[in-house]
């Protein structure tokens, strides 16, 4: 439901940080992973599904935005997932 401005103290720009600011680059991540990091939230943090999946609506978006940025690792099996990383070249 949208909600008037004037019902908010504080209005800031809305900014990404870019890849580099957010992974290591001598390590590969999950997406899970990489939406917990965006936000500030440990890796192994365990969140319920609700709260996984908004972190994932921001996550994907920059993904796809940066994707220049990113190379790809296959999954270890088909049902789990891939691991992104820094591309270094």
């Amino acid at each position: 439901m949208p909600r008037p401005r004037e019902e908010f103290d504080r209005l800031r720009p809305l900014q990404f940080r870019d890849p580099a600011e957010v992974l290591e680059e001598d390590q590969l991540y999950t997406v899970y992973e990489i939406a917990r990091l965006l936000q500030g939230v440990e890796v192994d943090r365990e969140l319920d599904v609700e709260t996984e999946n908004v972190l994932l609506d921001w996550a994907i978006p920059w993904m796809m935005v940066n994707a220049d940025a990113f190379v790809f690792g296959d999954p270890e099996a088909d049902d789990e997932p891939g691991y992104y990383g820094l591309a270094t070249e």
